[in-house]
């Protein structure tokens, strides 16, 4: 089961495809009022609030952090060499949306105060930024019906992502042939229009109704637009692709561990556990216990269940790290606790005396607990 990405208020649609994984979402609403040994796989908003949001970092290749700015002085100013002079700032001479501009900023209601008149008179980019503003409910009361008019409105105005939001609420709210067939084919409109989400949502649409090699074939040149645009749910899609896919070009399939690790560092969690798996088992390129130990163990830190048995049973056969039976039983107990069980560990766990498995019970406390 992999899943549609929509934008953060947004529900999930579910479709069936790819047995490789389960894909999360991704935000969609971007600009709306601009156009080793084998390791195996067992309501509302106030004025002036800031948006919500976040930042990734770029980690290291072995799942470390990344290595930002230090500040100060660099190596040239510690020299006392002349810096060169920056390059002139280019004068920005495209049209000021304030209207965007004031949603970014967190400023809702002045967003509506300046998109509703702009929407009214037939604005497509306005139109969708009403239609986000009352879809999740920011600085205004929550209105889906409201905000599935001006979707559609904004649809026949010709906007990718009204597009996008539109079928997407049309998949949700409607279970009628002619609903779902005018949401594929907007999906597809929206995606030929280069909305990064719609290529990866109708990529999902392809698969869906055509199961297998053929519809994946099919899907492959949507999952690769969206993934050039960073799209996580992407990325992951098209390393499981380039890697189970034959008589594939050599570029394409030497690029399966890239868009895993491109994915992986956008903090996609099933990507991290793949991506552990892969350099573990030598999958798609060379192995790397080291790294892949660094990646498991961002994915159960992250609360990935199958992550986290995975991680103990590195740390009892000291794979990219040393042997540790209380480490290996504490993120053994943390995954039992989510429901995962492993036979193996269980005997491992049994054959602990009953200090180590205390020790082991006292530390999973203290890591769920973030203490």
């Amino acid at each position: 089961m992999i899943r549609v990405v929509l934008s953060q208020a947004c529900r999930i649609v579910p479709v069936a495809l790819l047995a490789a994984g389960v894909f999360t979402c991704a935000p969609a609403f971007a600009q709306v009022a601009k156009k080793g040994p084998a390791v195996t796989a067992g309501d509302t908003g106030k004025e002036d609030q800031p948006a919500a949001g976040t930042q990734s970092a770029t980690p290291a290749e072995k799942g470390g952090q990344a290595d930002g700015p230090s500040g100060g002085l660099g190596v040239l100013d510690r020299m006392g060499a002349e810096l060169p002079d920056l390059p002139a700032e280019k004068p920005f001479t495209g049209k000021v949306d304030e209207a965007y501009g004031a949603f970014q900023r967190g400023r809702y209601l002045t967003a509506m105060e300046l998109a509703l008149p702009r929407a009214q008179l037939g604005d497509p980019a306005a139109q969708t930024l009403v239609a986000e503003i009352l879809d999740r409910g920011l600085g205004v009361k929550r209105n889906r019906d409201q905000a599935m008019f001006w979707y559609e409105q904004a649809a026949n105005g010709g906007d990718p992502t009204g597009m996008f939001k539109y079928a997407v609420l049309l998949m949700e709210r409607s279970r009628s042939k002619e609903d779902r067939k005018k949401a594929d084919e907007l999906m597809k409109k929206a995606a030929d229009l280069g909305n990064a989400s719609a290529q990866f949502n109708y990529a999902q649409v392809l698969v869906a109704d055509s199961p297998g090699e053929k519809g994946l074939r099919e899907a492959m040149p949507y999952y690769e637009k969206s993934a050039e645009q960073g799209i996580a749910d992407a990325q992951y899609a098209l390393s499981q692709i380039y890697i189970s896919l034959k008589d594939l070009p050599e570029e394409k399939t030497r690029r399966a561990r890239e868009w895993l690790l491109r994915a992986a560092r956008a903090g996609y969690d099933t990507a991290q556990l793949d991506l552990g798996m892969w350099l573990v088992n030598g999958t798609a390129g060379e192995r790397d216990y080291e790294a892949g130990f660094n990646w498991l163990k961002r994915a159960a830190e992250g609360g990935n269940a199958v992550a986290q048995s995975k991680l103990a049973q590195l740390y009892i056969h000291a794979i990219g790290t040393k042997s540790d039976p209380v480490e290996a039983a504490k993120w053994f107990v943390l995954a039992r606790r989510a429901g995962l069980s492993d036979p193996s560990l269980e005997d491992f766990y049994l054959g602990l005396d009953e200090s180590q498995q205390k020790a082991a019970i006292t530390a999973a406390n203290k890591f769920r607990t973030g203490s």
